[in-house]
């Protein structure tokens, strides 16, 4: 049985739209959703590291968590490849594909996983789809970055990619992502191959601040306008907190309750002030 793994709710219905095309493509899809390529790693391998990442979600998302109660022992978060380990133990002929488009979410989804599993050597495949060509909806040739892109009839292409990952892999790979926990960036850059390059949290400010004028307009244009530049988009939700932050920083100015990208508006600091409400009437 293959299990294929991807990371990221996108990357599911064309590929499970494939398996009608080929029955011997057909398996389970897991998926692996939490985005790799943005903020704290540091210790990632431990109960300590996933609480600070979870911690950090927390507070980009603005979810408020209420403090334990007296006595009250806060689990750590569940180590998420502990149920996939004990699957490849128990079931013998599982075998499994990581699928990785060419974007930094995927590859770094892929390190992760990767120095977890090379006691299961000989059944991890790998299915990168690095600046391979494909047709879309127009039988044009392109390069897709994200399996999303990619129509169900590519995937039957796609699967003669798989291949077993190399023991040399697992080694060589499983040292890349110990490197990028303690390097602990704040995003994650892919420079072409599997090569990540880590920057710091504020890196896409100076483009944010760039897209901001000094008239008040709503900050998804501003984060629109950033995404649209990217070769590899960032999630929205990363956007919006570092909006935030520029915004408690006193570099932007907001108005509006500060929750999702269309809730509130901003400007550059020193805009045109806002219109003053009408003088009373004089008193006869």
């Amino acid at each position: 049985m293959i299990l294929h793994i991807v990371f990221g709710q996108s990357s599911i219905a064309n590929l499970k739209a494939a398996f009608e095309l080929d029955p011997q493509l057909e398996g389970e899809i897991l998926c692996y959703e939490d985005d790799l390529a943005v903020g704290p790693l540091f210790i990632l391998d431990t109960p300590d590291g996933r609480a600070a990442r979870r911690d950090w979600w927390n507070a980009v998302q603005d979810i408020t968590v209420p403090p334990p109660a007296e006595g009250e022992v806060v689990p750590p978060p569940e180590d998420p490849v502990r149920s996939l380990k004990a699957r490849l133990r128990e079931e013998e002929e599982l075998v499994i594909w990581i699928w990785a488009g060419q974007n930094p979410t995927d590859v770094c989804g892929y390190f992760w996983l990767v120095s977890q599993l090379d006691r299961f050597s000989g059944r991890i495949h790998l299915i990168y789809l690095n600046n391979l060509p494909f047709l879309n909806e127009k039988n044009g040739v392109f390069y897709p970055t994200h399996l999303s892109q990619i129509l169900p009839k590519e995937y039957l292409k796609a699967k003669k990619l798989a291949r077993e990952v190399s023991l040399a892999e697992f080694e060589l790979d499983g040292d890349e992502w110990r490197r990028l926990m303690n390097e602990n960036a704040g995003v994650r850059l892919l420079e072409g191959g599997k090569k990540i390059r880590g920057e710091a949290a504020t890196y896409y400010d100076k483009d944010l601040l760039a897209a901001t004028g000094k008239e008040f307009a709503k900050a998804s244009k501003s984060s629109s306008a950033v995404i649209g530049k990217m070769k590899y988009p960032v999630m929205d939700h990363y956007l919006n907190w570092r909006l935030k932050e520029l915004v408690k920083e006193g570099k932007l100015e907001a108005r509006g309750e500060l929750k999702s990208l269309k809730d509130y508006e901003i400007r550059q600091p020193g805009g045109p002030a806002e219109a003053e409400a009408p003088a009373a009437a004089e008193n006869a």
